[in-house]
């Protein structure tokens, strides 16, 4: 459609600045989710969004380019929200904003499509893409009732914060990738930017 677009993908692993999120999701600091508080979390996360906004796709967005994101903020929001009371989900995520897209200067998302996959699902994808060895999952890939739980606030964020969303698995396997983006092509195409 000749609309100048970048892709960009968080974590950065091939940055520097993806230090500390590598160390918390390898177990550094703790080998459960919960031993690093939300907020700690986020900041890592953050910093890592934040460096690759300035180093790398800030002018291009700048300058009018469309960045598709591969996780961002919202991300961090469900997996954070995941290890509060659901009493406190609110509060976090108006911090979150305030400190990414505010203090930070990184820009709040136009849209955002929430791809649901269903934990069973994702279990048996990251199995496959790991050839099966269960070691090379992090912390948070492990952890079947923190996925479970993370869901749970990612229902709660898309329905609070008004997020589109894709159904991306049925029963016990993912559905197509054509009929994926068919429908993310859809719901694009009623948006206003």
């Amino acid at each position: 459609q000749k609309i100048p677009v970048r892709k960009v993908s968080f974590p950065d692993y091939a940055s520097d600045s993806s230090a500390l999120v590598k160390m918390y999701l390898s177990g550094t600091f703790g080998d459960k989710p919960g031993d690093v508080n939300a907020y700690a979390a986020s900041s890592f996360y953050a910093v890592d969004r934040y460096a690759s906004f300035k180093k790398d796709w800030g002018k291009f967005y700048e300058e009018g380019g469309v960045i598709v994101a591969d996780r961002y903020t919202t991300s961090n929001a469900i997996h954070q929200c995941s290890k509060l009371d659901r009493e406190q989900w609110d509060e976090y995520l108006e911090w979150l904003f305030r400190f990414e897209y505010e203090l930070l200067g990184i820009p709040a998302p136009d849209v955002v499509i929430y791809l649901k996959v269903d934990p069973e699902v994702s279990q048996k994808l990251m199995t496959g893409r790991y050839h099966g060895d269960e070691s090379r999952k992090d912390i948070h890939e492990k952890d079947l009732l923190y996925l479970r739980r993370s869901r749970e606030a990612a229902e709660y964020c898309c329905g609070k914060l008004g997020w589109k969303s894709v159904e991306c698995s049925i029963g016990d396997r993912m559905r197509g990738m054509e009929e994926i983006q068919k429908e993310i092509l859809g719901i694009l195409k009623t948006i206003q930017m």
